[in-house]
């Protein structure tokens, strides 16, 4: 099989040796550890790994984040073996079976342009801390994504050759790094495939380094992101409205005004910092300002027509009519106007 297995490994036990024995038996052609910051204690279990056939040890002097060591074997990987469809990731505390790697290896052979997810059934024996964080990832991708994947946070994943620069742009570098991910492969409209495996937790999952806390509200911070860009984009908005209304007293004029200057923030934020989109300027901006033009349009007669006239004030009217057409805008933008044809 033309991939490679990327494995990134933060003081792991003895069950990483027996995982990467058994990969070494199968048709799969490499194997990468990431020693991410691990220390002296754990050298015996790389150095193991590392005289297996067919296996490199790569390693961070100090512990970086799983996002970064996943980022180095994708880096290694390019390098490296450039004949190679993608790349599977597997993590290294003994959840996931070797033969479920090399089924999800088999799955991607089938479908090279696709992400495919090792998605594992939750239930009411799978430890707390993982529940709780899927939980949070699955509603957060079902709003970032458009659609409903079961295991948001399963680290078996087969990753297409097309999406490596892409991954390699992102600045997240733990746990959030995989919602990212999955962030980045909706955006270049690479279909994403579920495939069951079975769900396998040691008891008390005791060398799992997600921390409920710290890693869920990283995550959090992904939706923060959006959020916060939506949050500047309305300020500039309708401070500019109103006071463009008080000088002019004018809706269209002020309308015209605010969406300019709205548009001048709004257009490379989302670009970058919310859609992660390296479109062309020249394909993403006609659309974006298509987008804008009928937002603004649609805005006008909502406040003018159907709100003002109901509540008397122009400003609440605005507001009130912004927040009725979000939803419609951040859909447009997920899925046309920051999309881009398959990678």
């Amino acid at each position: 099989m033309k991939v490679a297995v990327v494995i990134p490994a933060y003081q792991p036990g003895e069950v990483l040796v027996g995982l990467i024995r058994s990969l070494v038996e199968s048709p799969i052609e490499s194997i990468i550890v990431i020693d991410d910051g691990s220390g002296p204690g754990y050298q015996h279990l790389f150095k193991q790994a590392g005289s297996l056939h067919r296996v490199t040890v790569l390693r961070h002097e100090r512990n970086l984040g799983k996002g970064a060591a996943l980022k180095t074997g994708i880096n290694y990987v390019v390098s490296n073996f450039p004949q190679y469809a993608g790349v599977i990731t597997a993590d290294a505390d003994g959840q996931h079976e070797p033969a479920d790697i090399v089924a999800v290896a088999r799955a991607f052979t089938a479908h090279p342009d696709s992400m495919i997810l090792g998605s594992r059934e939750f239930r009411r024996d799978v430890p707390w801390k993982s529940l709780l964080g899927n939980r949070i990832t699955r509603q957060l991708v079902r709003v970032l994504v458009g659609r409903y994947l079961s295991d948001t946070q399963t680290g078996l994943r087969a990753i297409p050759a097309g999406l490596f620069q892409a991954l390699v742009k992102i600045h997240s570098t733990g746990y959030e790094f995989e919602l990212d991910m999955l962030i980045a492969a909706k955006h270049r409209r690479v279909p994403i495939i579920e495939q069951t495996i079975k769900t396998v937790y040691e008891p008390g999952n005791p060398t799992s380094h997600f921390n409920p806390l710290v890693d869920s509200l990283k995550i959090t911070f992904v939706l923060l992101r959006f959020s916060s860009v939506s949050l500047v984009t309305a300020i500039i908005d309708n401070t500019v409205f109103i006071l463009a209304f008080k000088a002019t007293g004018q809706v269209i004029t002020a309308q015209v005004a605010a969406r300019t200057a709205a548009t001048c923030f709004n257009y490379p934020a989302g670009r970058r910092a919310v859609f992660m989109s390296d479109g062309k300027h020249r394909v993403l901006l006609p659309r974006y300002l298509g987008l804008v033009a009928l937002m603004g349009t649609l805005s006008y007669f909502l406040m003018n027509f159907i709100l003002n006239p109901a509540i008397h004030n122009i400003f609440v009217s605005k507001i009130l009519g912004e927040g009725i057409l979000f939803v419609f805008s951040f859909v447009v933008q997920r899925d046309f106007v920051f999309s881009r044809a398959r990678v």
